[in-house]
């Protein structure tokens, strides 16, 4: 569990340092979460080292979702003065979403 921890930790290290060198806006734990992919790819990460941390993880995924509510609930007057323009944007981005995986999926199926 240390190992993964570790690991886990090193890869968003890797990616904090990408972000600070390249200057670029955007959230370090993407970027990590790529070494991360990669290090998985290239076999030089073990998956069975990340069992454990990734269960551990898992099952307390709820508690990893407080922090966005609270900071909501935090904001929630801004929320309050761009209801509609939330809603819409939500609901036309997840038909989007919904039509765009649907539609490759059929081609996908179909070209293999």
């Amino acid at each position: 569990m240390i190992r993964a921890l570790c690991i886990v930790f090193g890869c968003l290290a890797i990616g904090q340092a990408i972000v600070y060198l390249s200057g670029v806006k955007f959230p370090a734990s993407i970027f990590g979460m790529g070494v991360l992919f990669a290090l998985l790819q290239l076999g030089w990460v073990k998956l069975a080292w990340m069992q454990k941390i990734t269960d551990v993880l898992m099952q307390n995924l709820s508690l990893f979702l407080v922090p966005p509510c609270v900071a909501v609930m935090d904001h929630l007057q801004l929320v309050r003065d761009d209801f509609w323009s939330i809603f819409t944007a939500t609901v036309v981005s997840t038909l989007l979403v919904l039509l765009v995986t649907g539609k490759s999926h059929e081609l996908i199926r179909r070209w293999l």
